[in-house]
């Protein structure tokens, strides 16, 4: 089999620290020939780990693109404003393209990139990397194969973890909505997707509330300065003490944590960025106003019934789920790798432990990948599991859900998208 190649646009966490080292671990898979990244350091970094030449390496995506087709694929995995015009680009271009979720914080975007992947026959794989682990594939199954019989309902519980929440999601550059995208898209259309995808047919109805509870100014400490580092009187009983999030912690989530912070991952160099940079104010200062809590409930067209809450104040982070159906019910936990089934008809239990790595969402990151080479490979004529059609189901279930949340009222996912695609087939029919 060819080795494809790819560019790399965004050398963040996600491209250069998720997804791009599947071409160090599978060099006769993938090979990076070309990068575009605004940050001169991390682009450097990148270019020089993949032997990328001077003459590939581009300040900003709109260079490279403007460039004669120079690879297969190309990997974008800018922040979520910055995803449309290079999608739209690339495909014109010829290249199939992995797109890191979510598509757009637009709807109309979003529709739109699926009808240019069908219109110039690219693959456009969107990186909703559940669907690519051990623990969501064996549950899949499991209910496929009707263990628990007709599913019923679904509770499905997502673990944000306080301090991924204050993170990502207060300090971050997920927590204004308006600059990136509401929370149920720029974390949780993981979950609408993995639950559309369990539950494999049409979502009908959305209701949510959620609001920002706690990460606020007026649940600030007395005496709490704008930054951790300005005399904190309450530094040593915060949960979110700067130093203490970003250099005591010493699992691999700090180690990612480190390399946002700071491209020098030194002790001084994350303190000298935390004396003036974004992730060293106090979380109760800050400008965030993306939710720190929601709930979802769907209605199916069959009448399942799915319960999702997103909340930051767990300790654990990750999925915890508990599907019912009329013949058992299955308890999974995704931090643990435990999947138990119960059958009621024995009333005995099976439990499943799976041996996969917890590290890139339980392995999705590097699965994802191999099946976006094979796709390319195949010049798009074999299937995947994360197409742009079946992307776009799932986000406008996070977009219905949060246009719920914010007029507090029932939505109907057919009425909505009946709005939708009238809107982007004339948008689409305009930029020709």
């Amino acid at each position: 089999m060819r080795t494809i190649t790819a560019a790399l646009i965004g050398a963040g966490q996600r491209g250069a620290g998720a997804y791009a080292p599947y071409a160090m671990n599978y060099p006769d898979e993938i090979r990076f020939v070309a990068v575009a990244e605004g940050d001169p350091e991390r682009r450097e970094r990148f270019a020089q780990s993949y032997g990328i030449s001077d003459l590939n390496t581009f300040d900003e995506w709109e260079e490279f693109l403007a460039r004669p087709k120079m690879a297969d694929a190309v990997l974008i995995c800018t922040q979520d404003k910055m995803h449309f015009e290079p999608t739209i680009k690339a495909l014109k271009k010829g290249y199939h393209v992995l797109l890191e979720k979510p598509m757009s914080p637009d709807p109309l975007e979003c529709f739109i990139m699926g009808e240019y992947a069908e219109k110039y026959e690219r693959v456009l794989s969107i990186c909703h990397v559940l669907r690519y682990t051990d623990f969501f594939a064996t549950i899949k199954q499991l209910v496929s194969d009707g263990r628990i019989g007709k599913l019923v309902s679904i509770q499905h519980t997502e673990n944000v973890e306080h301090r991924h929440q204050a993170h990502s999601f207060v300090r971050g550059n997920w927590s204004k909505a308006e600059v990136s995208s509401p929370m149920i898209l720029a974390k949780s259309c993981h979950d609408m997707d993995i639950l559309q995808w369990i539950v494999d047919e049409e979502c009908v109805n959305v209701s949510s509330f959620g609001s920002l509870t706690h990460f606020r100014k007026e649940s600030a400490p007395e005496g709490a300065p704008t930054r951790c580092l300005d005399g904190c009187p309450v530094q040593d009983s915060c949960p979110y003490y700067a130093p203490r999030m970003y250099i005591e912690r010493d699992d691999w989530v700090g180690a990612v944590l480190r390399s946002v912070v700071s491209n020098d991952t030194s002790d001084e160099g994350v303190m000298s960025a935390l004396k003036d940079g974004p992730y060293g104010r106090c979380v109760y200062h800050c400008d965030n106003d993306v939710v720190d809590h929601q709930v979802v409930n769907l209605e199916f067209a069959s009448g399942v019934t799915v319960a999702f809450t997103m909340s930051a104040f767990t300790f654990e982070g990750g999925r915890s789920v508990k599907l019912m159906g009329t013949q058992g019910q299955i308890r999974a936990d995704m931090e643990k790798n435990v999947i138990e089934v119960t059958s009621f008809v024995t009333r005995e239990t099976e439990a499943i432990h799976l041996d996969t790595d917890a590290a890139g969402h339980g392995g999705g990151d590097t699965n994802i990948m191999r099946d976006f080479v094979r796709l390319v490979r195949s010049e798009g004529q074999e299937n995947g599991l994360t197409g742009a059609k079946a992307s776009v189901q799932s986000h406008l279930i996070a977009f219905a859900a949060e246009k719920s949340r914010l007029e507090k009222r029932v939505v109907s996912i057919p009425e909505y998208v009946e709005e939708l695609e009238a809107e982007a087939h004339e948008v689409s029919i305009r930029q020709g």
